[in-house]
């Protein structure tokens, strides 16, 4: 696929038209707190639009907060930012809320979608297992990324993957949500398997 395209007619010098980038839905998942948010707007060349809530005494007492202590809002709907991958391509990036109260706008969500990204906190692998499951069960190509937290991971990736149960195609990697490059490259990830999927 090439950007442009010569056009010839109502002139004897062609002219170049420039096609838009195709474009892409991906869909960002995960547990409470795992940083779905914080990668959406590392990545995003837009302003990212958030969807962020004061977190309230009601939710501090359903959602747990014991390894996110600093953590004083969440996504109730969802996260969107975009991303140039190159001239030809552009992602559009949604992200899921992570308490379970909020999946029934999931299915809305996803729609559409290429593939998704589960994000892992290795302190909470319990956190996940919602959002491998759904993509597991519809059959959307996903990696599992696993949130470097003050730059650590609690857990080896083949841990993680014995834990979490994903089969071996399923991509299992190590990313910093606060760095632009290293979502970038987690997403990147997905992009393949979703291309590997339609043979492209």
């Amino acid at each position: 696929m090439t950007p442009t395209e010569p056009l010839t007619g109502g002139g004897t010098a062609a002219q170049a038209v420039v096609r838009p980038p195709l474009p892409v839905k991906m869909v960002i998942a995960g547990g409470f707190g795992v940083g779905k948010t914080t990668a959406v707007g590392s990545i995003s060349e837009i302003e990212p639009l958030t969807t962020e809530a004061a977190i309230t005494e009601v939710a501090a007492g359903v959602d747990d907060l014991s390894q996110t202590p600093r953590k004083t809002t969440t996504t109730v709907a969802m996260d969107f930012g975009c991303l140039t991958i190159d001239p030809t391509l552009k992602l559009y990036l949604f992200g899921t809320p992570g308490q379970e109260r909020f999946g029934f706008m999931w299915d809305d969500i996803v729609e559409g979608a290429v593939g998704g990204l589960v994000i892992v906190d290795s302190r909470r692998l319990d956190d996940c297992y919602a959002a491998v499951d759904y993509f597991e069960h519809r059959q959307i190509p996903f990696a599992v990324a696993l949130n470097a937290f003050d730059g650590r991971v609690e857990h080896s990736l083949d841990e993680v993957r014995w834990a979490l149960d994903v089969a071996e195609h399923v991509p299992v990697v190590v990313f910093d949500a606060r760095e632009r490059g290293s979502v970038r490259d987690a997403l990147l990830v997905v992009l393949e398997l979703a291309l590997e999927r339609t043979g492209g």
